[in-house]
């Protein structure tokens, strides 16, 4: 049989780790990216990205996770470094119990039912354990230790070396300028340049560039901007993971969550809520003033000792929204051969050790896992809480 071929338009964690997978099964892969690898402007850049299975009662999205968490581990253990960090997850509500159904308290059940161990923490816990945060604001929540963090951008990097190693051809700095038609069939991508690449498939895996490219996506597909801080406290010891791991503070409310201090003596915390909507890619990524004023005063009033810690950097990054916050993840219902893979929703870069495998089988038209919940469809109910537009 023929080598099949397959162009890769994004080189995230999507489009990296399924060139590798696709690789693996004999494909010949190309892989074009509108600017260098890691993008700094991607989402999947940056100093850092949680690495968790706490998803409330939704057992397809844990399940995942805990098949990812264990190959991090694999690729701790294969790789010159460790890029996965695992200071566990500490998830907290200002509540004095966890509200009945709230992400914290089905988080908590669906963790413990599957036999994941957890620490129950109240406020007294927190105080004794968790000393930066301000217990008398806190009443209840968990640590879970079967969690932690990535070093994102240094992620991206590695699996960019991988797939040159392994045979895929990447192409930097070549930005998408149109589809390559023969009927409805798509049969390749030409670049801004005039540079014609031609494939028996297409994968579009861009991120929050999806509904700009592809406009018969924005039913379901939306952009958001969120603000990412980053400071460099003076003394970075009361912000060693041993102390102030990984966290979500009352996150359907705040939207606030956050990392421990990095090897550069950094803490990033950022807000995963509603958002300011993107309505043009080429317009300037702002983090305003007045994100900065908001964070510092969730910071105030929830961790005192970090709140006038100099701002070291920021950024605004762009997530690629569902409206339901399901992934999207299937063959384009009206153009053969191009296959969509959009909706990471702020949360997909965790899953980056077992996306590939994923992808793969939709190219393939295999049998997948969430093959129910990541089809293309109209817009359903079912965004988290933290995320959904408020009246």
């Amino acid at each position: 049989m023929a080598t099949r071929s397959i162009i890769i338009v994004g080189a995230g964690v999507s489009g990296l780790t399924t060139a590798l997978e696709l690789r693996a099964r004999g494909w010949r892969v190309t892989v074009l990216d509108q600017g260098a690898v890691p993008h700094p402007d991607a989402a999947s850049t940056d100093i850092s990205k949680v690495v968790r299975m706490d998803y409330g009662a939704d057992e397809l999205y844990t399940e995942m996770a805990e098949r990812a968490l264990a190959r991090w581990d694999l690729w701790n253990a294969l790789w010159e470094r460790p890029l996965f960090h695992r200071t566990g997850f500490l998830i907290l509500t200002r509540e004095n119990e966890m509200p009945a159904g709230g992400f914290e308290q089905a988080s908590f059940a669906l963790q413990t039912k599957r036999g994941h161990p957890l620490e129950r923490i109240g406020r007294a816990g927190l105080a004794a354990r968790f000393p930066a945060w301000n217990a008398a604001r806190y009443g209840d929540g968990y640590f879970n230790p079967n969690a932690g963090w990535a070093e994102s951008g240094a992620v991206v990097a590695k699996l960019a070396e991988l797939c040159r190693a392994h045979g895929a051809v990447i192409h930097e700095h070549v930005p998408f300028a149109s589809f390559i038609e023969s009927g409805t069939k798509i049969v390749g991508v030409r670049t801004q340049d005039g540079t014609e690449h031609r494939a028996d498939n297409v994968l579009l895996t861009v991120g929050a560039w999806t509904p700009f490219l592809l406009p018969e996506t924005r039913p379901l597909l939306r952009v958001t901007g969120h603000a990412v801080l980053h400071l460099q406290p003076k003394d970075p010891a009361p912000f060693r993971a041993e102390v102030f791991p990984v966290w979500a503070a009352d996150i359907a409310n705040t939207g606030r969550y956050g990392f421990p201090v990095n090897a550069a003596g950094l803490v990033k915390f950022a807000k995963h809520g509603k958002g300011t909507e993107i309505h043009d890619p080429a317009q300037p990524r702002i983090v305003s003033e007045e994100d900065i004023k908001e964070g510092r005063e969730f910071l105030r009033e929830s961790i005192p000792s970090l709140a006038a810690a100099p701002l070291a950097g920021m950024r605004q990054c762009w997530y690629g929204d569902s409206v339901d916050g399901d992934f999207l993840i299937d063959h384009h219902p009206e153009r053969a051969g191009l296959v969509v893979v959009g909706g990471d929703s702020g949360h997909g870069f965790k899953f980056a050790p077992v996306l590939g495998a994923l992808i793969a089988d939709v190219v393939e038209q295999k049998p997948h896992h969430g093959a129910e919940r990541f089809h293309w469809r109209q817009p359903r109910a079912g965004l988290e809480a933290s995320r959904a537009p408020r009246a």
